[in-house]
């Protein structure tokens, strides 16, 4: 009930802005799919999937992903792998299918043949995390350790502190050797962005990917103290971060595009109001499937966790991108929120058996 109320309030509050603001018709297409999920939710309670085709959807899913984004960089050569959309949400959108993959670890602990099926998740994950390090999305990696965090919560207790310790070593040598090696090409975005700041801040160019990013934040940000209760609406923040332009205040890049940063183009847009229904998209589904990463049941507890990483991945991707501003965006949320909560509910309820 609460992911269905919460699905409704945000999209009419949103189309009534829309409205309220004499927005183009089109700008209502995204916020609906969050409508759309609502018969895919009840889809799912009636009829679940089994869990070993969820589980195994997500790794072919992160292999395939993974290894189009290997063929992109190593035979065609591309600089950054970008699937067939945008960059940013190619390579986020890889490494939340691998960060998923991570989730169904303590469900297939606890199956037939464990071991075949964790070293199976272990290869999705890889390949779902190689893809996002070969597109250079870096946005996608600032909020690593915050999912790491999740994942000790559902599963560290399983583990002593000698094998934390050693996971944990292992995690940080991968680290180092993805970013030693040249091919990868994570060491030459890190210095990129590096470079980036340094001449944003010394005046020198701010036309850079990052130096863009702060001149859009700092766009934003003046847009919201001028109406931080209304917004300027959808059209009407164009029009104002134009003006800022026209003053010199920020480039044009900046009014030529949204914010780049989920939480300040939502409260420049849609106001106070807009930017707490934001929030709430996010923090309420934590929340329900945060409360069951304790439950004794394994399997259970493996939905619960892919559940809570969804919401917390997107809250870090929504730092440098506005990801509901693009169909895979706001198709890829609300639609596997439904089937993780939904096939939650369903296993809670009993509908599906222990080790479907």
């Amino acid at each position: 009930m609460h992911f269905r109320l919460l699905c409704v309030i945000a999209v009419l509050l949103f189309m009534a802005q829309l409205v309220w603001t004499g927005a183009d018709i089109k700008t209502y297409d995204r916020p609906s799919r969050f409508l759309f999920a609502l018969p895919a939710l009840l889809f799912v309670l009636a009829y679940p999937p089994k869990l070993s085709w969820l589980w195994s959807g997500l790794v072919v899913g992160s292999i395939l992903t993974g290894s189009w984004a290997l063929w992109q960089k190593l035979v065609l050569e591309e600089y950054r792998a970008t699937g067939y959309t945008n960059t940013i949400q190619f390579g986020n959108i890889s490494m939340l299918f691998g960060l998923l993959c991570l989730a169904g670890l303590g469900w297939a602990a606890v199956q037939p043949h464990a071991r075949r099926w964790l070293a199976f998740l272990l290869v999705g994950a890889l390949f779902g995390v190689l893809g996002s390090l070969l597109s250079g999305t870096r946005g996608g990696w600032i909020g690593l350790p915050f999912i790491f965090l999740v994942l000790y919560r559902a599963y560290g207790n399983l583990f002593s502190a000698k094998l934390r310790l050693c996971l944990v070593t292992i995690i940080l040598a991968l680290a180092i050797v993805v970013y030693a090696v040249p091919q990868t090409g994570i060491q030459s975005r890190v210095n990129e962005g590096i470079t980036d700041v340094k001449m944003y801040i010394s005046g020198q160019e701010k036309a850079t990917s990052l130096g863009a990013r702060f001149e859009m934040w700092q766009g934003a940000l003046t847009l919201i103290a001028e109406k931080p209760l209304t917004g300027w609406g959808w059209d009407g923040y164009a029009i104002g971060m134009q003006a800022l332009v026209d003053k010199g205040e920020v480039i044009q890049f900046a009014a030529d595009n949204h914010a780049h940063n989920e939480y300040l183009d939502n409260f420049a847009r849609r106001g106070i109001l807009g930017f707490l229904t934001l929030l709430a998209l996010y923090l309420i589904p934590l929340r329900l499937f945060a409360r069951r990463l304790k439950s004794d049941n394994l399997e259970l507890r493996a939905l619960a966790t892919a559940g809570a990483i969804l919401p917390v991945a997107f809250m870090d991707f929504g730092l440098s991108q506005v990801f509901f501003g693009h169909n895979s965006g706001v198709m890829v949320y609300p639609f596997w929120l439904a089937v993780l909560w939904g096939t939650l509910r369903a296993y809670e309820s009993e509908k599906i058996a222990p080790s479907a």
